[in-house]
């Protein structure tokens, strides 16, 4: 059965004049979906807005101008990230000085699929998930953030993890800032983080359990520790496609084959889009096979594409 996908480029601002509350009113009932219906409550409300405002204070303002123009019941609870359904995707990225280069591997009716240009602290560009969070993205400064799951199937306090991106993108300036940043910082699920800035690139293990960790190269798929396990492995090919990016490296073309590019889109494990990150040059590509789609601060284009998935070459 094939598969097809619309992705969007919108336009946002600061979040103040409007576009960004038509938007995401327009998409509510796919957005609340993130909302965990038992934690729908004013206590687990009250300790998101507590938990926000103790590990983001600078995005406060921003996330009480956004509820405002979301204006719905459940709104700002929402955007706290820290009330969260639990979601599992696959993914494969690896980045290096000035470069960033991903796979984005999920069930394509889950996926937002905007790519937005949002000024809320600073400019940003990235590819959004549950209005206001980002799977990955690069700012002004020359810095690109991009998330894997990390393979383990464990839950705590803290927030979902496309906030700490989209935080990070917001308030640091380099990849150093940013691992400090993610010290202090509780995720509620284990990810790995792959940041580059024009000098460099790491990647972090994180999770409710453990510390931030470096992983010995700028390179993840889905998996933290090893050996991974008989049967994820089969399921996710993580090994195999980690094993295929390190030898390949940041090479577009690879990205469009398998095994890095996954067709299993019925699992929730089929490629959704490759991103090409040139964050010190403030440009991405999204890329398909036969179809790519750029975007940069110096000219960022809204509209539309539907692009047909699983097309491999």
């Amino acid at each position: 059965m094939g598969h097809s996908k619309t992705f969007g480029a919108i336009e946002v601002g600061d979040g103040g004049d409007g576009r960004w509350g038509d938007y995401a009113r327009s998409r509510w009932p796919e957005l609340s979906w993130w909302l965990d219906p038992e934690r729908r409550t004013p206590e687990h409300a009250a300790r998101g807005r507590a938990l926000f405002a103790e590990h983001m204070p600078e995005l406060v303002g921003v996330r009480e101008r956004l509820a405002a123009q979301l204006d719905r019941p459940d709104g700002d609870t929402f955007l706290t990230f820290a009330n969260m359904r639990t979601s599992f995707a696959g993914c494969t990225q690896i980045g290096g000085a000035g470069r960033l280069l991903r796979n984005y591997d999920f069930a394509p009716e889950r996926c937002e699929g905007t790519i937005v240009h949002s000024r809320f602290l600073r400019p940003v560009i990235g590819t959004q998930e549950a209005g206001w969070g980002l799977l990955d993205g690069m700012n002004d400064a020359g810095l690109a953030v991009s998330l894997t799951f990390g393979g383990r199937f464990v839950h705590g306090p803290g927030f979902a993890v496309p906030l700490v991106l989209r935080y990070l993108l917001e308030t640091c300036a380099t990849v150093a800032e940013a691992v400090g940043r993610l010290r202090t910082i509780p995720i509620s699920t284990a990810q790995n983080l792959t940041l580059a800035d024009p000098r460099g690139a790491v990647t972090v293990y994180t999770g409710p359990d453990i510390a931030p960790t470096e992983a010995p190269e700028a390179c993840a798929a889905n998996h933290q520790e090893e050996p991974v396990p008989e049967g994820q492995e089969r399921f996710s090919r993580t090994r195999e496609r980690l094993e295929r990016v390190r030898a390949v490296g940041a090479d577009v073309a690879a990205m469009l084959r398998p095994p890095l590019y996954m067709t299993a889109y019925d699992e929730g494990l089929g490629t959704l889009y490759t991103a090409d990150y040139r964050p010190a040059e403030g440009r991405v590509a999204y890329h398909w096979p036969g179809e790519c789609w750029e975007q940069s601060f110096d000219r960022f284009t809204t509209g539309s594409r539907t692009v047909e998935l699983g097309a491999v070459g």
